[in-house]
């Protein structure tokens, strides 16, 4: 009984020692449990593993900024962490979504081990959705029932995490008509109505309604992103392609720029036919749909989970490893990257790491984040082994001067509990999704420009309506 909640107290306990900091420092932590679900409960019926269709989990897949307090978090394909089906490598029908949460950043009360205390509230969960129809999965020779949600109307075609929701009729992952949607990345559209979703199952970048969770348009991406060999099992799908995107390593990271006129999206893994450590960033011109591609080298992470818009030209890399809490294993590699792209050569016509490598785009450390979060006490074996969401905040005041923030959040994989296991006895702990809050100024981050969005509510402060309580999470109410 202890095991299952070791990890709040020592979140609690963790920050008794003095230690020296960075510039870029760690100013909050909040959390929300991994056993809560979300506002979608149509969706709450058991998933073919019977995990409940709502389970508000992997929340930190992605992180977008919606300006005030008000943030949209992004879950991937859904529950898919306990074996049921190795066929469709144990996904599930879930209808894909995003969350929209209140970030409550305030000060702490004197004494507190940080100066910032983030309370997060659930307002708000879209579920994606087409208004034209989706080909689905029929479960065929799987073991399994068709892939089509029980929800679905006749103008109404939910996305889902199921790996054979597709058209094996059309020989292209990034088919628009494929129901199957595995979101990794979410950016905010400027004025505020709509978000732009990347996924790993085409790659896809979609644009969605971000009230009724309606897509409204989707972007045409470069072919050589695709695979034309589609199967519902990652391990068949590689093997039997030569080109285009490595199974669950799409696109992972999607960035706006500032002015809110280019998407810029970059892959996890090199594409087949690159190899190596270099993978690709994608430019989208939003009005036109053009796109450029430029090259970026792996440094220290086995792959990159994010990227994010310091201003209209550079940007940050989030490269990890997948090392931590929930793999029981100890974090080393997590660390945000600076690049410019201002005069990078675009790669479009060009294959394979050798020829790539010697045009990928300079990049400079701004951020380790296991060290940051290790000089706070935190052990590397509670670090969440997939920090994969970024977004820039809302300014906070310390000390008199103003500071910017930075929010880096996990994913955990849908899963409320993880083993850890020190001196060879395994213990269950909690396994939440995770908000660490970082302050930086201008020195720290030089040419930092925040993007402008219009405000989705009057209520900037909140973005509750009088008497909505939301759902607060730090408490014990629902």
């Amino acid at each position: 009984m202890l095991g299952k909640h070791l990890l709040p107290l020592l979140l609690a306990s963790l920050f008794a020692a003095s230690t020296a900091h960075a510039a870029i420092d760690l100013i909050a932590i909040g959390s929300v449990s991994g056993s809560y679900e979300d506002f979608a409960i149509e969706t709450a019926g058991p998933l073919e593993n019977g995990v409940p269709g709502n389970r508000l989990g992997g929340i930190g897949s992605g992180l977008a900024y919606a300006g005030c307090n008000t943030f949209i978090a992004l879950p991937d394909r859904g529950p898919n962490a306990t074996p049921y089906n190795s066929a469709v490598d144990n996904t599930t029908s879930y209808i894909t979504r995003f969350q929209t949460l209140n970030l409550s950043l305030a000060p702490s009360d004197p004494g507190s081990a940080l100066p910032f205390t983030l309370t997060p509230f659930l307002t708000a969960t879209p579920l994606l959705w087409s208004r034209t129809p989706l080909s689905y999965g029929t479960g065929a020779g799987l073991g399994l029932d068709s892939g089509a949600p029980a929800l679905n109307t006749q103008h109404i075609h939910y996305f889902t995490g199921r790996s054979d929701n597709f058209d094996p009729n059309v020989p292209s992952s990034t088919n628009p008509n494929n129901a199957r949607f595995d979101p990794e990345g979410i950016r905010v559209s400027r004025d505020g109505k709509s978000v732009f979703i990347s996924d790993e199952y085409g790659p896809y970048v979609y644009q969605f309604d971000r009230t009724t969770g309606r897509r409204l348009k989707a972007f045409t991406l470069p072919s050589e992103l695709a695979v034309t060999n589609l199967s519902p099992a990652g391990d068949t799908e590689i093997s039997g392609n030569t080109s285009g995107r490595v199974a669950n390593k799409g696109m992972e990271g999607l960035a706006i720029t500032p002015d809110g006129k280019t998407l810029v999206g970059i892959m996890q893994a090199p594409l087949i036919q690159d190899g190596g450590k270099t993978v690709r960033i994608v430019t989208i011109d939003i009005a036109t749909g053009t796109t450029h591609e430029y090259a970026y080298t792996l440094t220290t992470g086995s792959g990159v989970s994010e990227i994010v818009a310091v201003n209209n030209h550079e940007f940050l890399v989030d490269e990890r490893d997948g090392k931590g809490l929930g793999d029981d294993s100890k974090a080393a590699a997590k660390t945000l990257y600076k690049i410019d792209l201002t005069g990078a050569q675009d790669v479009s016509n060009m294959s394979g790491s050798a020829n790539l490598a010697p045009v990928a785009v300079s990049k400079t450390q701004l951020l380790d984040v296991v060290q940051a979060l290790t000089d706070h006490g935190i052990d590397v074996r509670h670090i969440p082994a997939k920090l994969e969401g970024l977004a820039f905040g809302q300014d906070v005041v310390i000390h008199g001067a103003t500071k910017h923030t930075l929010y880096v959040v996990n994913d955990n994989d849908f899963t409320a509990t993880a083993t850890v296991t020190v001196g060879g006895v395994a213990v269950a702990v909690d396994n939440p999704n995770q908000f660490f809050v970082f302050a930086f100024d201008s020195t720290d981050l030089p040419g930092f420009v925040p993007q402008q969005i219009k405000a989705f509510s009057p209520l900037c402060s909140d973005d509750r309506e009088e008497g909505d309580e939301g759902e607060h999470f730090n408490g014990h109410s629902r």
